[in-house]
């Protein structure tokens, strides 16, 4: 489900750190595959896996390194630190 080579950003669109965490990704232009927990609800145990917790948005980066309910500059600063932005 998830690239080595991009960021997956698993959310709902009722989440508003999930929104606000897409349109930050969107602003910078990084690009990013959204998985819509609504949509694919078996995600959500993905989601879980990967981070030990149920909250969203979970972001997997291409380093394979994650964030939960990730702040604005938590995003800006992984980006940075992977040269995406």
């Amino acid at each position: 489900m998830t690239s080595p080579s991009t960021i997956t950003v698993f959310g709902a669109d009722w989440c508003r750190d999930c929104v606000r965490t897409k349109r930050q990704l969107d602003g910078l232009g990084v690009s990013y595959t959204y998985v819509d927990l609504v949509q694919d609800p078996a995600a959500a145990d993905v989601a879980r896996d990967i981070s030990g917790r149920t909250n969203i948005p979970v972001v997997v980066y291409p380093d394979a390194s994650h964030h939960v309910e990730p702040s604005d500059a938590d995003v800006e600063s992984k980006l940075r630190e992977l040269s995406l932005i």
